[in-house]
């Protein structure tokens, strides 16, 4: 029994390290590995188009990007947005990207809460966005049981996905995050 449990431990490592999928739990959402993340519009809080609509997958084209699809902003969230700025602000001679999807049919009700992360943590590189409604841009396969979804690709490939519960991210998945940002760096 002992052995069969080490087996069983060993393949998740083996298959989360080379895989580039981390999940908590049972929940799975978002693009699978080797997939195109399409255009999708979203509302501008905090970066430097704030105030406007726009397509920042279509403006970062196909250099390495960090996308985070979360539908609660809490403190985990932020401690993730922390760590995924540094990251971006330590890369940016690589082209690296990131941005922040902000899920939800309540807009205005997101906007403060963002704006107060990002004035609170210092977010300088990584812009803040809202999607006007829950369910996410069509064909990204956000699943309703994902509390926060990370997508990380190069070159029009997803290379990592991450998908949480709620409740499910804390500061051991956030560092096994920021990790795999290497997988998209080039």
């Amino acid at each position: 029994m002992i052995m069969r449990t080490q087996l069983v431990l060993t393949v998740a490592v083996v298959f989360a390290a080379l895989g580039g999928v981390a999940t908590a739990g049972d929940v799975k959402s978002g693009l699978a590995l080797g997939d195109f993340p399409d255009a999708f519009e979203v509302k501008d809080v905090t970066g430097p188009e704030k105030g406007t609509s726009l397509c920042y997958r279509c403006r970062y084209g196909s250099r390495p990007t960090v996308s985070i699809f979360t539908r609660n902003i809490d403190a985990n969230l932020a401690h993730l947005v922390k760590q995924i700025d540094a990251q971006v602000g330590k890369n940016g001679e690589k082209g690296m990207k990131a941005f922040v999807i902000v899920l939800t049919d309540n807009p205005k009700a997101a906007e403060q809460k963002l704006n107060d992360i990002a004035k609170k943590n210092g977010i300088m590189h990584v812009p803040l966005t809202i999607f006007e409604n829950s369910t996410g841009p069509k064909g990204y396969k956000i699943s309703k049981k994902a509390d926060v979804s990370i997508m990380m690709w190069v070159k029009n490939d997803v290379k990592v996905n991450h998908s949480f519960g709620r409740g499910e991210l804390d500061k051991k998945n956030i560092q096994a995050i920021v990790e795999n940002t290497r997988k998209i760096l080039n």
